[in-house]
């Protein structure tokens, strides 16, 4: 059986695109623009974040948000499960599904981290990471 064709669309609620508004540019140069479907953050024209809408088949739509990780996060995140899949691009790139459950303090995280994955390292070395134990 045949995949169910996939549509990616800029069906993103407002509060979500603005909550990862205030998340992304309150790092170090990051920018905003429209992508050419949904919204991207960057960091000298490098995507570090980008929310979209995605149609599959008959299914409700779905908001994903895909960022870059890196060593054993990355390798954590590959094997989570829902709400993390990886993308199929890119060695780096991950994908999270933003719904009602989705935990903003994590997304805050991920988005940090995948700033610092594609940031300069003095970019980097202005960001507050949380520390890990």
């Amino acid at each position: 059986m045949a995949d169910a064709p996939r549509r990616y669309t800029d069906g993103v609620p407002d509060e979500v695109e603005i909550r990862l508004r205030e998340l992304c540019l309150e790092l170090p140069d990051a920018y905003e623009e429209r992508a050419w479907v949904g919204t991207r953050w960057m960091v000298r024209k490098r995507t570090f974040a980008h929310v979209l809408g995605v149609e599959v088949g008959e299914a409700a739509p779905v908001v994903v948000l895909s960022f870059r990780s890196a060593g054993e996060e990355l390798e954590v995140l590959r094997h989570a499960g829902h709400p993390f899949f990886v993308l199929g691009w890119g060695r780096d790139a991950m994908g999270m599904v933003l719904d009602e459950t989705t935990d903003w303090e994590e997304v805050r995280e991920l988005v940090t981290e995948s700033f610092c994955v594609l940031a300069p390292k003095k970019l980097i070395a202005l960001v507050e990471r949380p520390t890990r134990p």
